[in-house]
């Protein structure tokens, strides 16, 4: 059994390419022992984005603070806000983005542990 504050977590820059003012933080990761998934929290400060992409596993999401948009394979803005669940299907292009200027946008991200 593991128990952690998120304050307690190192948070650290989302170094992918086409990721602007986006961090990272994992509260359970594969190294405790987790037999399936990961959990990850992701701060996108304002102004900032995630990279417009995809991967060949499901992201299961929900939104813990402030507001975003969800950029789908279209092109299409989907708002997010506080209470928002998630999912991102293998293989659908996506991006987070955070359009306000003064607050953050934060999301729990669960994946498989491989893809942490």
């Amino acid at each position: 059994m593991k128990v952690v504050n998120i304050k307690d977590v190192e948070k650290k820059k989302v170094l992918m390419e086409g990721a602007f003012n986006a961090f990272k933080q994992i509260p359970i990761s594969k190294a405790d022992g987790t037999p399936n998934f990961s959990m990850r929290v992701f701060t996108i400060e304002p102004n900032g984005h995630t990279p417009y992409h995809k991967h060949n596993y499901e992201q299961l999401n929900y939104i813990i603070e402030g507001e975003g948009v969800l950029i789908n394979e279209k092109g299409e803005e989907i708002f997010l806000k506080t209470g928002d669940f998630v999912l991102v299907l293998p293989d659908e292009m996506h991006q987070y983005k955070n359009k306000l200027s003064d607050k953050n946008f934060v999301f729990i991200c669960c994946v498989p542990k491989e893809y942490e």
